[in-house]
C-alpha cells in the first residue's frame, strides 16, 4: 500500500462529499423556505453515514444546522 496515494485519495473523496453535501444541503433548505417548511430561523438536527462496503465500516456524524 502507498500511504500517499491512500491519503490523497482519501482527501479527494471528502473533498468531493464535502462540497456536494453542502449544495445539497444549501438547495434543499431554500427550496423549504420558499414552501413554507422552514421560516428561516430554524436550528435542526443533521445526521451523515459514512460506509464503505468492503472494509465493513460504517460511521455515523451527528450534528446541527443553523440557520441564523
Amino acid at each position: 500500500m502507498n500511504d500517499e496515494a491512500l491519503n490523497m485519495s482519501v482527501r479527494k473523496f471528502l473533498k468531493t462529499v464535502g462540497v456536494n453535501s453542502q449544495l445539497a444541503i444549501e438547495k434543499a433548505v431554500r427550496k423549504a423556505i420558499a414552501e413554507g417548511k422552514l421560516k428561516g430561523s430554524e436550528t435542526f438536527p443533521a445526521t451523515m453515514t459514512l460506509s464503505i462496503g468492503k472494509l465493513a465500516l460504517e460511521v455515523k456524524f451527528d450534528g446541527e444546522i443553523k440557520l441564523q
